[in-house]
């Protein structure tokens, strides 16, 4: 059957608002959420993101207005997505040692992967099933989703492109997320992702955030503005396709994966209103705010993104940039200073360069530095800015980001195997030498 409409991207700017928004005119209800008869003959589903019962300001919920109801399609069974791993692992004790990896290599015409089968899990740690922790992969493809469609019951997933334009189609509308760019579908809203007609090939990193929703961190002594702004978030208009044609849903489980069969499209959804939606958000619109005078400021200034944990200022998952900025601290090393965190830390990089690294660390590649794990600029880098020209010096052309957890973060045995893993990481600081000499 031919669609009856073309989905468009179209967006309302600002984070997490409630949101009333209709493809159709006079599709949504007035005055009430679920009634005897629905606009245009449409079904009223209500998407629920939090507990029925969770405080007014954390409640999140969304009501949909669709062609057909979820609950049309058939029995699960399961699938396979080898690579893709979901914690908890059985594996090995994690060795301490920091870690790196370099990009996923593109796939082969010959060997096409979508979205979900370009994925492979590096690491990851907590418990899908408890709802804690993150999960951690990089991705590689070169074929849309076509009749495929997916939802995450484990997670909401973080998207973050390094190379190429991702179309993500969702129940609610229709993201376009391009490298420096990324992109949230909340837990269980089922999408597909597309490349765009100007991509090839695709490849970046997904968080699967399996703890409590991102939301925007506290600015505390900051004030009211600055860091990532909420009017620079978007959150696509309802768009819709009405298509009876044979798609596959596949659904992610308490870690496992499983197909149903849909005679139509999923992504009928007419109108919906509510504060459950993905969203978009460009990084380089990110406020940075950094030392004006001495030293080198925790990278906490740097979040756009946070899951809280029970545990107040220690997150369960803390999405931290390191994008273009000035520096201009005096008689101070600007780079990251050498580290031990009780916090651990997974980096991805973007564009450019990072600049505690001066070589190795790749775009599309990827370092873990675990809890209390040493860690800091490498020898190049040291020797560089100990002996630099304290001039107000402007770091442009990059985009690095930090995924930094409160729980260790296990490495996947595919991980350590890979032919990406890069056995020598630690030689990055072994030229660093004892320069103490007595004197002050």
């Amino acid at each position: 059957m031919k669609n009856e409409h073309k989905m468009n991207s179209k967006y309302i700017a600002g984070f997490r608002n409630h949101v009333s928004t209709e493809a159709l005119p006079d599709a949504l209800p007035l005055g009430q959420n679920s009634p005897q008869r629905c606009p245009y003959g449409l079904y009223a589903e209500q998407l629920s993101g939090t507990g029925f019962t969770a405080p007014r300001a954390h409640n999140l919920r969304s009501w949909l207005y669709r062609i057909r109801p979820s609950a049309v399609q058939s029995a699960f069974a399961p699938i396979q997505f080898d690579r893709i791993i979901t914690a908890p692992f059985n594996a090995a004790p994690t060795n301490p040692t920091p870690m790196r990896w370099g990009a996923l290599p593109l796939p082969l015409a010959s060997d096409s992967k979508d979205f979900l089968e370009g994925q492979f899990t590096l690491c990851g740690n907590g418990d899908a099933r408890t709802q804690s922790g993150v999960s951690v992969a990089q991705y590689a493809f070169n074929r849309s989703m076509t009749t495929r469609f997916f939802y995450n019951a484990d997670a909401e997933m973080l998207l973050i492109p390094e190379l190429g334009t991702l179309v993500v189609r969702t129940e609610l509308g229709v993201l376009n997320i391009k490298p420096t760019h990324i992109g949230v579908v909340p837990r269980g809203v089922k999408f597909q992702v597309l490349l765009d007609e100007d991509t090839p090939n695709a490849r970046g990193y997904v968080c699967e955030n399996h703890g409590a929703p991102f939301e925007l961190p506290n600015l505390g002594p900051i004030g009211a503005n600055g860091l990532a702004n909420s009017r620079d978030f978007l959150t696509p208009v309802a768009a819709f396709e009405n298509i009876e044609v044979e798609c596959e849903l596949i659904a992610k489980f308490d870690g496992a994966f499983w197909t149903a069969q849909l005679s139509h499209s999923p992504l009928d959804v007419v109108a919906w209103h509510g504060n459950y939606a993905p969203y978009q958000y460009d990084l380089k619109l990110f406020n940075a705010i950094n030392s004006v005078g001495f030293d080198h400021c925790d990278p906490s200034i740097f979040t756009v993104l946070t899951s809280p944990s029970a545990v107040a200022g220690t997150a369960n998952c803390d999405f931290v940039i390191f994008p273009p900025r000035w520096l201009v601290a005096e008689h101070s090393f600007r780079p990251p200073w050498f580290h031990r965190n009780v916090m651990s830390e997974f980096m991805g990089l973007i564009e450019g360069v990072y600049d505690a690294k001066a070589e190795g660390f790749v775009t599309g590649g990827a370092s873990l530095h675990n809890c209390m794990s040493a860690h800091g600029p490498d020898a190049a880098t040291f020797d560089k800015a100990s002996t630099a020209a304290l001039t107000p010096e402007y770091m442009g052309g990059t985009m690095a980001f930090m995924l930094e957890t409160q729980w260790l973060l296990q490495p996947t045995e595919q991980a350590l195997s890979a032919a990406t893993f890069e056995k020598n990481y630690v030689d990055v600081w072994q030229g660093l030498r004892a320069n103490f000499n007595g004197q002050p």
